[in-house]
Order: C-alpha cells, then sequence, then structure tokens
C-alpha cells in the first residue's frame, strides 16, 4: 500500500463533500505530473486529503483509492473548466481515480505545523509555492503524520 496526499478547496470539493456522498472521481487534474502520480495508484492504497487555498491550508482527512485507472469525462465536456479540444475519447490524455471516504480527523493538521515538523525532503508539500495537487507520501512521513495527528493508521 502506498500513501499520497491530494488537494482540493474546500469551498470546490472538501472532506465534508466526500464524507456525504461516500466516493468520487478525483477529476479535473491538468498537470502531467500529478496525473501520473495518479497513474501509479494502486486500489488499496489511501491518501491525505488536504485543503489548499484555505485559512489555513492543511490535511484533515484519509481517503482510500477503490478504482484506479479510469478516463476523466471531464475532458470532454465542452461546458466544463476542465475540457480539454485536443484529447481525443480514443487516445484520452485525462485519467482519474475514484476515492472512498475513510475519516475526517478531530483536528486539522495545518501547513505551519506541517512545516515546523517536516523537511521539504520528508513531505514535499512544505515546500514553498508548492501547487503540485497531488504528492507522493513516505511510509515513515504517513506514520508521522499519525502520530502528529493523534490517530491510528487505520482512522
Amino acid at each position: 500500500m502506498a500513501w499520497w496526499l491530494m488537494k482540493s478547496e474546500p469551498d470546490v470539493y472538501g472532506i465534508h463533500h466526500l464524507q456525504a456522498e461516500g466516493t468520487t472521481l478525483w477529476d479535473g487534474i491538468r498537470n502531467y505530473q500529478a496525473r501520473n502520480f495518479m497513474r501509479a495508484m494502486e486500489i488499496g492504497d489511501r491518501a491525505f486529503f488536504y485543503h489548499s487555498n484555505a485559512s489555513p491550508p492543511g490535511i484533515v482527512g484519509l481517503m482510500e483509492v477503490v478504482e484506479t485507472g479510469l478516463v476523466d469525462p471531464s475532458q470532454f465536456d465542452a461546458a466544463s473548466k476542465y475540457f480539454d479540444p485536443a484529447s481525443k475519447p480514443e487516445a484520452p490524455r485525462w485519467d482519474c481515480v475514484r476515492l472512498a471516504y475513510r475519516a475526517t480527523f478531530p483536528t486539522m493538521l495545518s501547513l505551519e505545523a506541517l512545516r515546523e515538523a517536516f523537511s521539504v525532503e520528508d513531505l514535499p508539500v512544505v515546500r514553498r509555492g508548492n501547487r503540485l495537487s497531488i504528492l507522493p507520501v513516505s511510509d515513515a512521513s504517513a506514520a508521522r503524520l499519525f502520530r502528529l495527528l493523534g490517530v491510528e493508521p487505520d482512522a
């Protein structure tokens, strides 16, 4: 099982949305590196849900990868802000995963707290100006995140 950190703005799609829906397609990713991280995901991987562009930003919950290798339907929807006219159904550029809600943590682990506890090498989200919406998390960093959150890894 691998660990990931996945960002979303809480007013666009927050942990409360995922909790209400149970599962979601993590679509609309239009960065090749983030897309490639999604392509590396496997069923059963876990992801920390990170509220970005919030005050404060930080880790708020946990998700599980339940489907992989899905074609992102928003790339073909001309009404979507994620529409990609260069992407064709016979050769889609963008794919996504389906994630299931696992937990909302009792407290947020803020970006400020993450910066105090981790180096950029240990947890790349602490890098100033980091805009990548999906990042891998090492097993050691995941264990440390759970300790800082005060919850068990199977939350």
